[in-house]
C-alpha cells in the first residue's frame, strides 16, 4: 500500500517561509519523479512542481521562492517556501506518479497524501 504523509504546514505572516515534507511508504521514490501540488479554497488545484529521479525538475509557481528537494535514501520529498504570500494560502499535497505517469500534469498522478494546511496572513 502506497502512503504519502504530508506535514510541516501551518500559520505564517508574509514573507515568512516553511518546509513542507512529504514522507513515502510503500514506493521507492528513488525511481519515481513525485510532485507538489495545492488548492486554495474555491479555487482549481494547482500545479506546485515535480523533480524527476536525478534531482532536476520544474517549479510551476515562482521558482525565486519555492524548490522542490528529494532524499531518496529516506523515502522524503520536500518543499522549501520562501518570501510567502496571502496567495500562497492554500491546502498542499504531494504526489507520487502512477505507472507510467512522467508528473508533467495532475494526471500522471496516482498517489496523494492527505495535505498540510499553509495560512499566510498579510
Amino acid at each position: 500500500q502506497v502512503l504519502l504523509v504530508e506535514s510541516g504546514g501551518g500559520s505564517v505572516q508574509a514573507g515568512g517561509s516553511l518546509r513542507l515534507s512529504c514522507a513515502v511508504s510503500g514506493l521507492p521514490i528513488s525511481s519515481f519523479c513525485m510532485g507538489w501540488f495545492r488548492q486554495a479554497p474555491g479555487k482549481e488545484r494547482e500545479r506546485v512542481g515535480f523533480i524527476d529521479r536525478d534531482g532536476s525538475g520544474i517549479s510551476y509557481v515562482d521558482s525565486r521562492r519555492f524548490s522542490i528537494s528529494r532524499d531518496n535514501a529516506k523515502d522524503m520529498l520536500y518543499l522549501e517556501m520562501n518570501s510567502l504570500k496571502p496567495e500562497d494560502t492554500a491546502m498542499y499535497y504531494c504526489a507520487a506518479p502512477a505507472p507510467g505517469g512522467r508528473c508533467r500534469s495532475a494526471g500522471d498522478f496516482g498517489y496523494w497524501g492527505q495535505g498540510t494546511q499553509v495560512t499566510v496572513s498579510s
